[in-house]
């Protein structure tokens, strides 16, 4: 069973209020629409979702904004008797994702181990995995996965074959790809931000099984 993301994003716009009163969120697309992709490394990364590649998360599980939009709120209500439906909810706003610096790396090894074969066109990679019968074999590991599995020094390898096992730190533009899925969503953000300012966008995420 793995792990899926859903959410929304949302703008405060502040034209659309009443004089006086303070401007409230509103669901402006459901993250449907732009990017359900299942990237383990980019849950990691930006929310601490099976955050295997070992990042230091940009917005990990702040729960539910408190002044969540109506249909944020209506959504997550509506998901709360179903545990595994709807966890690890947060946030993270535009200001805070064009801080994000896109070359830190991880703060320790992925804990897969990265594998490699040769081909015409040079090394390829082909998986990555936490555990590895061949590998654990190989290196006399126990013949059933750990939790939590062991990390290796950045860089070690291990020819096993025809199989190239390397121990690897992600950056996180490795995690999140400039022109990767997450575009659409930046790109929408963006738009949103140079309308109603940086503070007013947000994304609203939760995850289930």
């Amino acid at each position: 069973m793995g792990t899926d993301i859903n959410g929304f994003i949302e703008c405060r716009a502040w034209h659309l209020h009443e004089e006086e009163e303070d401007a409230v969120w509103r669901a402006v697309i459901d993250l449907f629409f732009l990017n359900i992709t299942r990237n383990y490394d980019a849950f990691g990364c930006l929310f601490g979702m099976r955050n295997y590649a070992n990042f230091r998360p940009s917005a990990g599980e702040r729960g539910r904004p408190v002044d969540a939009s109506e249909t944020v709120r209506t959504e997550l209500d509506g998901l709360a008797q179903w545990p595994d439906q709807a966890f690890g909810t947060t946030w993270i706003t535009w200001t805070e994702l064009k801080a994000v610096d896109w070359d830190e790396p991880a703060e320790l090894p992925d804990s897969r181990i990265h594998q490699y074969r040769q081909t015409s066109d040079g090394l390829k990679l082909v998986g990555k995995a936490s555990w590895d019968a061949r590998f654990a074999q190989a290196l006399n590991l126990p013949q059933r996965p750990s939790d939590p599995p062991p990390t290796w020094p950045d860089g070690r390898e291990w020819l096993i074959g025809d199989t190239l096992y390397r121990s690897e730190t992600l950056r996180r533009r490795d995690a999140v790809r400039e022109d990767g899925e997450w575009k659409p969503v930046w790109t929408v953000m963006e738009s949103l931000a140079s309308q109603h300012g940086d503070d007013n966008v947000r994304l609203v995420v939760w995850f289930d099984n």
